[in-house]
This record gives structure tokens, C-alpha cells and sequence, in this order.
């Protein structure tokens, strides 16, 4: 019996390790692709003004791609403590759906869910949402969120220790907010091409700067997500109706 013990205790290591290499090869491909926008984002926590450290402690402790760019303006703007916490409600609101097809039930343990819920990144859900990662292990899951959280820690900082390099004379950095929600707006349009969408977007976001430039994209999103939910319930009385 105890023969067989310890042999059990080098198989279940050689296992664990094999899960974690194969995480590797699976999230490099997205380590590598985030490099430069995790740069960015420690260049721009110290063109803004901020302390150098608050670039790994952002990518460490929030961890959440565009809402960490978001939340450089709101701290060196000294924005209110609710308006944060809203921003972050709308801009991240996208990852309750996250949980539908993520493959939670194989994280097993307190602990590793609510890790594996804090990790759950845009890149995280697009590497693990698939048929073959139902039967992922959770040190494969884990390890894919946890290759990937380190990766843009580090990509951050360095980008912190960059930025400390560059004079002020260079303007224009923190416009990397600005690409990359443009980025991201492109994407979503080439999944759901749909013009209307878009030019309501574009509405509520001039509404919005005509309002209050200073709270322009809070009110823009909130104008936006009712004018959503407004024209699903249209929708589903129309169609009930025919």
C-alpha cells in the first residue's frame, strides 16, 4: 500500500507539470501579443503623473486591459471614488456573459474559483471558451490565466521603466486609450456589422461630450446600455405582435 503511495506522489507531479508546460504553449502566443499594449500602459501611468509602481500594482490588482488604461485618466484626474466604480461596471459588465461558457466547473476548490474569476481576461475566455477545454484540468486553466497575469505584469512595469526614459518633451502617449477603444470598437463591428449600432454609439458619445466632457464617457456608456435594453424590448413586442 504505502508502495504504492509513493508512487502515485511522482506521477501526480509528473502530471502537474506536464498541465502547466501545456498552459505555456497554449496562453504564449497572447504573452507575446500583449507586450506592447501592456508597454503602453506603463509608459502611460508615468506620462501621467503617477508614481512608477503604480504601473505593476494597477496590472497586479485590477488586471482588466482597457479598464486599466480608463483608470490611469480617472486617478490622475483625482476622479470620485463612485465614478470609478461605475466606469468599471460598464466597461467590464462584458464578463458576466464570460462565466457562461467558461469552463469554471473544472477549477475546483474556493480558492482557485475565485482566482480563475479575478483572471478572467478577454484573452483567458477566448483560449479556454472552446468544446476541448470542457475537459481541461484546473491546473491547465489556472495556468493559463496565471502564465498570462505574470506576463502582463512584467509587460507593465517594463513599460514603467520605459517610460521613466523618455523625455516630456514627448507628447501624445496617452492617446493609446483612444486606439485602443478604436480597436476594439472595429472588432466588434466585423462580428455584428450593423450600422445602426454603430451610429447610435457615435451619438450617445457626442450627447454625452455636449453634456459633460468631463464625465463624457460614463454618461455615453449609460446612454448606450439603456438605448440597448429600450430597442431589445421593442424588438420582443414587435415580434410578439406578428
Amino acid at each position: 500500500m504505502q508502495v504504492m503511495e509513493s508512487e502515485a506522489v511522482p506521477q501526480a507531479r509528473d502530471e502537474a507539470r506536464s498541465e502547466v508546460a501545456a498552459g505555456w504553449r497554449i496562453v504564449l502566443p497572447a504573452c507575446v501579443a500583449v507586450v506592447p499594449l501592456g508597454l503602453a500602459l506603463g509608459v502611460l501611468v508615468v506620462q501621467s503623473g503617477l508614481a512608477w509602481w503604480w504601473a505593476p500594482v494597477l496590472g497586479a490588482v485590477v488586471f482588466a486591459g482597457s479598464m486599466e488604461f480608463l483608470l490611469v485618466g480617472l486617478l490622475a484626474a483625482a476622479a470620485p471614488l463612485a465614478q470609478i466604480a461605475v466606469s468599471t461596471l460598464l466597461v467590464n459588465f462584458r464578463h458576466v456573459f464570460y462565466a457562461i461558457s467558461f469552463p469554471m466547473h473544472r477549477v475546483h476548490g474556493r480558492g482557485w474559483k475565485a482566482y480563475s474569476t479575478f483572471a478572467l481576461t478577454d484573452e483567458a475566455y477566448a483560449l479556454t471558451a472552446t468544446p476541448e477545454a470542457a475537459g481541461w484540468s484546473r491546473t491547465r486553466i489556472i495556468s493559463i490565466q496565471a502564465f498570462f497575469h505574470l506576463a502582463w505584469v512584467l509587460c507593465v512595469a517594463a513599460g514603467a521603466g520605459l517610460g521613466s526614459l523618455i523625455p516630456p518633451q514627448v507628447v501624445g502617449l496617452d492617446f493609446a486609450v483612444t486606439a485602443l477603444f478604436v480597436v476594439l470598437g472595429i472588432e466588434a463591428y466585423k462580428v455584428r456589422r450593423s450600422v445602426p449600432i454603430s451610429a447610435l454609439a457615435l451619438g450617445c458619445a457626442i450627447v454625452a461630450a455636449l453634456i459633460s466632457r468631463d464625465n463624457m464617457l460614463l454618461i455615453a456608456m449609460g446612454m448606450f446600455c439603456v438605448a440597448l435594453v429600450c430597442s431589445y424590448v421593442l424588438a420582443a413586442r414587435r415580434s410578439r405582435r406578428d
